[in-house]
């Protein structure tokens, strides 16, 4: 099918059954996506155009603009995506029925084995490089709307003080606290080039093992 025809047929008005509305098809729009991600992490943001998207992905021009305004708007569904499956994993973790240290462990090793992965990472920093341009990308990377590592811990550690598991005062700064002690500054080395590699399992485990304690020293009620 021709570029032309190929465009025509997803813009139809009305289309036959099995056939999308313009823009519509969640299977384009991730095909889309994966091939912007692949060419904005090899290149960054400034260096990639849209014909650079179009050929990676295997569409064509006018079928890309069917789905994104420009290549900011491209850039920045990549980065919510990314972000998205993040948040989706860690989220899966926090299981009511564990034990609570087990599921803090599960959780603090889950987001900072994802936070300090390369290809996150190497997200961060292509952010951080047009933040000056594009503020409003960085808020919604590193923002707490509609969720993100920060949020989905807070609402699972409110369930806990409401089930009499915890004895938290500020449940919102319990979370951020949790969160920096499982990190412990290994996401600022990852993205400043300090830790070449991402951490190993063994290091993501006895790091996260002393914040589960600490916090759970902290937060635990006086029965507990």
């Amino acid at each position: 099918m021709s570029n032309t025809a190929e465009v025509q047929d997803e813009m139809a008005a009305g289309c036959p059954a099995g056939r999308r509305v313009a823009g519509e098809d969640p299977a384009k729009r991730e095909q889309i996506i994966e091939g912007a991600k692949r060419v904005f992490m090899q290149g960054g943001f400034d260096a990639v155009s849209m014909n650079d998207i179009t050929k990676e992905a295997g569409v064509s021009k006018g079928t890309i603009y069917v789905y994104f305004e420009n290549k900011e708007d491209l850039f920045a569904a990549m980065i919510q995506q990314e972000r998205s499956r993040i948040v989706a994993t860690v989220k899966h973790v926090l299981d009511e029925d564990k034990p609570l240290r087990e599921t803090l462990m599960e959780f603090g090793v889950t987001l900072a084995s994802h936070i300090t992965a390369d290809h996150t990472i190497r997200a961060m920093r292509i952010v951080l490089g047009v933040t000056d341009r594009m503020p409003q990308l960085a808020c919604g990377f590193f923002g707490a709307t509609p969720e993100n590592g920060h949020t989905v811990l807070h609402a699972f550690l409110e369930r806990k003080v409401e089930a009499g598991e915890l004895s938290i005062p500020d449940t919102d700064l319990a979370s951020r606290q949790f969160i920096e002690m499982a990190m412990a500054g290994m996401f600022k080395q990852r993205l400043f080039g300090v830790m070449t590699e991402p951490p190993t399992r063994e290091l993501l485990e006895y790091t996260v093992s002393s914040a589960a304690d600490v916090f759970l020293k902290s937060y635990l009620p006086e029965h507990g």
